[in-house]
């Protein structure tokens, strides 16, 4: 077989060497090694604690690594979409006002929004199925429209790698749908898309390469490879509960990558 060409050879995203992740230097992810294809849709999968938004929370860039490095996230702008428990809906604002939030990085803090951008906040709310609710409070939207909300925000952020943290937990299945199929628009339009995920079904479906999980790295790669029988029996077999008193990890110390918009 002859070799590749470099114009056949996928471009990187980012590359993981050797990361251990934690807390006050007690791992939660040990030695996870993995190399992300530019637009690739990435599910991440596991037990319960098995470090999957711990691994979000870093790529993120908002944990340190105990050990290992993350290469390549420092070149790109990213968007992190945490866990729907993490959203203040208290929080005194209009579903316009949010979204518009995703143009943070166009305009910044003293930037004044123009006609261009409340023209692209309204394509970004059609686009989720939201137009019509731009002047309501977000503590009066349902979940799903919440969650629509902040898929808009995720929109205009524009961000070529995309990051979320169980967003289709808690939804209604037509909100899931359409959100998914949004993925599958990001993807075509070269975005990488790293998601944690718990609906097996789900990732077989709609996500070409799973990580599995379980603290450390049980499998990687092509879905159907990783969600085996025997790899998901390995996982639930290597799953235990996070140690307050595990002796601290003495991995070399890693690189941070920046941080980024919520």
């Amino acid at each position: 077989m002859p070799p590749q060409t470099p114009s056949a050879v996928p471009a990187t995203t980012f590359v993981l060497r050797d990361l251990t992740l934690g807390y006050e230097q007690h791992p939660a992810v040990h030695h996870l090694s993995i190399a992300v294809a530019a637009g690739s849709l990435v599910a991440v999968v596991g037990p319960n604690g098995a470090g999957k938004s711990t691994l979000i929370k870093a790529l993120a860039g908002r944990l340190r690594p105990i050990g290992g490095w993350i290469d390549g996230l420092e070149t790109h702008r990213v968007a992190w979409l945490p866990q729907p428990s993490g959203i203040d809906r208290s929080f005194p604002i209009a579903v316009q006002d949010m979204v518009m939030l995703g143009l943070w990085h166009e305009v910044g803090a003293l930037g004044r929004y123009t006609a261009a951008h409340r023209q692209a906040c309204h394509d970004a709310l059609a686009e989720v199925g939201l137009l019509g609710f731009e002047r309501r409070g977000i503590d009066t939207l349902s979940g799903g429209q919440l969650q629509r909300a902040l898929f808009a925000r995720l929109v205009l952020q524009d961000a070529p790698v995309v990051l979320l943290d169980e967003p289709f937990a808690a939804i209604d299945q037509r909100t899931t749908n359409d959100l998914l199929a949004l993925l599958h628009r990001w993807q075509a339009q070269g975005k990488t898309v790293v998601a944690v995920l718990h609906d097996l079904a789900q990732v077989r479906a709609h996500f070409p390469q799973t990580l599995l999980l379980a603290r450390e790295p049980i499998a990687w790669g092509p879905t159907a490879n990783v969600l085996t029988p025997a790899n998901w029996q390995r996982a639930l077999h290597m799953q235990e509960p996070f140690d307050d008193e595990a002796p601290p990890c003495n991995a070399t110390p890693g690189t941070p990558v920046r941080e980024v918009m919520a």
